[in-house]
């Protein structure tokens, strides 16, 4: 089994017609640590026309079938939230900064 260790961090926002229910609007996945699973236990043997070749089951194969080595697990490490306030109808300003 390949584990992958990922931190995961949601932007949220409000928007004017639900001013109390915060949702994400952009997520961010960084891997921090990949452990491999392996090589493949179960390789399956393919052929188009005349040739034959031997590729991990990952390839070929649903994910319930896949042998312990080619299955993937995605562990959260860290999940984290920054909200960015109240998105709202942007206003068109002058120069000075003043909407119009």
């Amino acid at each position: 089994m390949t584990a992958y260790l990922v931190d995961v961090h949601h932007y949220t926002h409000t928007c004017p017609a639900n001013p109390d229910e915060p949702h994400p609007y952009d997520t961010r996945r960084t891997i921090v640590a990949v452990n491999p699973g392996g090589a493949c236990r179960n390789p399956v043997t393919v052929s188009c026309g005349g040739t034959t070749a031997v590729i991990d089951c990952r390839r070929h194969v649903p994910r319930e079938q896949r042998c312990p080595a080619c299955r993937i697990t995605v562990i959260e490490r860290t999940v984290t939230f920054t909200h960015t306030g109240l998105h709202g109808p942007q206003h068109p300003t002058d120069n000075t900064g003043i909407a119009a």
